[in-house]
């Protein structure tokens, strides 16, 4: 991955392959279903069940739109990051033929929403965009503050909602239903499938003990942490622990046994570096 971002050429060419996947989730799995998921693309299909408008063209009128936005409101480094997208996608949808491969509406739907989840993944791999309904929380953001992840789920379910006076509540929930796998499946994507369970261990007298008995069931990934006060005036060590997930009830078990009154504080994560 670093050599795509370093290389220009190459960076193109994988922006441009995420851009037709993109595409090909709309033109085969949306779009023939009539389904607008959020989006400029969303957007554009509303407008085709409406006017019969090919969903490239409005998609590119309003990529347009929203790169003139952009240019006025929000930084040229900006504008530039997200004008090739912008301009590709709807070009790449126009050579995609619009095709419905896919009869049954909720699989299509969850079909294109992993598809979906591919393409922007690999655009967010390499810092790219594909412009459209991402400028205006980009613009909230930098101007009101607003959490882009905020603004942008706001803006897809007001286009999400558009679908049931175009195409019934049916389409309007199989939209929210494609924006929570789309982001279920990209979370997964970006961080890993294979999860792990964090947990911090706190024990007045037994830590050190609770400690070692990990160590000699789980290996290295057990490592003392001091935590000390705002003042700096005091602390006391805890224990930060990873495991697998066939692992946690185990781990829990071994740290009880040792003393059954330790705190122990878990949360999930993704990747451990070690720095070697």
């Amino acid at each position: 991955m670093n050599i795509i971002r370093s290389r220009q050429s190459y960076r193109l060419a994988f922006i441009t392959a995420a851009l037709a996947v993109i595409a090909a989730a709309i033109n085969l799995f949306f779009a023939p279903h009539g389904v607008a998921a959020g989006g400029a693309t969303g957007i554009a299909i509303i407008v085709q069940e409406l006017l019969g408008v090919p969903v490239y063209i409005s998609t590119l009128a309003i990529n347009i739109v929203m790169l003139i936005l952009a240019a006025f409101l929000l930084s040229k480094a900006t504008t530039l990051r997200i004008l090739y997208g912008s301009l590709m996608l709807p070009l790449i949808m126009a050579v995609i033929p619009e095709v419905k491969i896919v009869g049954d509406r909720t699989l299509a739907v969850m079909v294109g929403s992993v598809i979906m989840a591919v393409g922007f993944t690999m655009l967010y791999a390499v810092d790219a965009s594909s412009g459209g309904t991402t400028v205006p929380p980009l613009i909230f953001l930098k101007y009101w503050h607003v959490k882009t992840a905020t603004s942008l789920f706001v803006v897809d379910i007001l286009v999400s909602l558009l679908n049931i006076p175009v195409a019934g509540i049916e389409a309007f929930i199989l939209a929210v239903f494609s924006l929570g796998i789309t982001k279920l499946a990209m979370t997964y994507m970006q961080t890993g499938l294979d999860r792990k369970q964090l947990l911090h261990v706190i024990s007045r007298d037994h830590l050190d003990d609770i400690r070692d008995h990990l160590r000699a069931q789980f290996g290295a990934a057990v490592d003392l942490v001091l935590v000390s006060g705002t003042d700096g005036s005091w602390g006391h060590d805890f224990l930060l622990v990873v495991v697998e997930q066939s692992d946690y009830k185990h781990a829990l078990r071994v740290i009880h046994g040792r003393d059954a009154e330790a705190l122990i504080i878990t949360g999930e994560v993704a990747e451990v570096h070690n720095g070697a």
